[in-house]
């Protein structure tokens, strides 16, 4: 199997964490806009917070042009699902890039923050795929073949809507992407599903006849989505609708012309170009 994607990005990324205030005016004269020497004026800083594949890499590329706005972007990197909104909720952020909007009303619940989408758009989503493992194609699954499929909520009911649409099984009339496993109806095949921990999936391969991977995985593996996906998640699907990406601000922070300028430089054709070629179908744009 050829790697999806070679390509090292170099990340000049500040912080070590999943999500300073600058350009939005937290503290500190990083927010201000003085002269600098020969009467031009300093860039205004906007601090992201992100995790690291494909969101901070993503923001490398946005970084430069941004720059030609006059805004210095600042990237966090986090590796952590909650620190990102908590240090956005403290005012050490000015905006966020690395979450779906129903993790973000799930995170308001649950920490009586006041973070919400910046703009009325969605970025990209990490479509869930397919994979063989010992079984090299759909139509040669024996009966009683072993799935590997991520055991959360979320991934969960997205893997087994796939595995529908690929004609595997069927669920009962009213699932969603809440769908467990015993909302089955119809296993013509009498697929063993094994569920276990999204991370682990992938590393499932030779013990299973095929695996339903979660895109990012998939990046940091020798997998390739255009090669070695047997069936992928559809751009228009309601997992893409539900859980493509978003960027989040502080409520009130929306109209601010830096948080402008930055929407704008992410939702650009640019963007759009750069996660097309880099990551070639393991990140979708759907803006």
């Amino acid at each position: 199997m050829k790697k999806g994607w070679k390509k090292i990005i170099g990340l000049s990324l500040l912080g070590a964490v999943f999500l300073g205030l600058a350009a939005c005016g937290n503290s500190g004269d990083t927010s201000e806009t003085g002269a600098a020497e020969g009467g031009n004026e300093e860039p205004k800083t906007i601090v992201v917070g992100a995790g690291a594949t494909p969101h901070a890499e993503i923001l490398e590329d946005v970084k430069g042009r941004l720059a030609e706005e006059g805004y210095d972007l600042e990237i966090k990197v986090f590796d952590d699902f909650v620190l990102p909104n908590t240090a956005l909720a403290d005012g050490d952020l000015d905006i966020n890039l690395y979450q779906h909007e129903p993790f973000l009303i799930n995170f308001n619940e649950e920490h009586d923050t006041d973070l919400v989408v910046a703009g009325d758009t969605k970025y990209y989503f990490l479509p869930l795929g397919i994979y063989p493992g010992q079984t090299s194609s759909l139509d040669e699954l024996a009966d009683g073949a072993k799935v590997s499929i991520p055991n959360d909520a979320t991934n969960g009911g997205r893997a087994l809507l796939l595995l529908q649409d690929a004609g595997l099984i069927q669920l009962k009339e009213d699932a969603d992407i809440t769908a467990t496993v015993s909302d089955i109806v119809e296993n013509p095949k009498n697929l063993e599903l094994v569920e276990l921990d999204a991370a682990q999936v992938v590393r499932s391969l030779d013990d299973v006849d095929i695996a339903v991977i979660n895109a990012n995985y998939v990046l940091g593996s020798d997998l390739s989505v255009n090669e070695d996906a047997l069936l992928t998640e559809a751009k228009d699907s309601q997992a893409a609708e539900t859980y493509a990406c978003v960027a989040a601000v502080k409520d009130g922070a929306q109209d601010d012309e830096a948080i402008q300028a930055f929407l704008a430089a992410l939702g650009s054709d640019e963007t759009r170009e750069f996660i097309e070629e880099t990551y070639q179908g393991a990140v979708i744009p759907v803006f």
